[in-house]
């Protein structure tokens, strides 16, 4: 008999501290899923890997070199629990967008900032495949 689990974990790294806490309130509030959240990458690595999260929404900015955000998307897809994480990326910049080696680094999704409050939750499922 297998478990069908319910409840929805997602992730946020983002280091703006305003806009991981109304992402995170919006995305339980509107979807009914629990929101974990951290400024830091090695931490997002830390607890993507050892609380079976369903999701990663990774804030990546125009301030970062490619060489940086591909570091940082290279570090989460080495580790093999993370390697089976979907990525969705908030950036504030269109050059992410459709980058062809973000897809073989587990990247979903890229959703621009500023991105609408009230369709982020329906933009993460359908970026992902889930219903709320």
């Amino acid at each position: 008999m297998s478990v069908v689990k319910t409840r929805r974990i997602l992730l946020i790294i983002e280091n703006e501290n305003s806009i991981r806490e109304v992402t995170q309130l919006c995305l339980e509030t509107i979807a009914g899923w629990e929101v974990m959240t951290t400024d830091l990458v090695s931490e997002g690595v830390a607890i993507a890997a050892s609380e079976q999260v369903d999701a990663i929404l990774l804030d990546l900015n125009e301030m970062m070199s490619d060489r940086e955000w591909l570091e940082i998307l290279q570090q989460l897809h080495k580790d093999l629990i993370i390697q089976q994480i979907p990525i969705i990326l908030l950036t504030s910049t269109e050059q992410y967008k459709d980058l062809p080696q973000l897809t073989q680094l587990g990247v979903t999704r890229a959703i621009i900032k500023p991105f609408n409050l009230l369709a982020l939750a329906n933009q993460v499922a359908t970026a992902l495949q889930w219903e709320f």
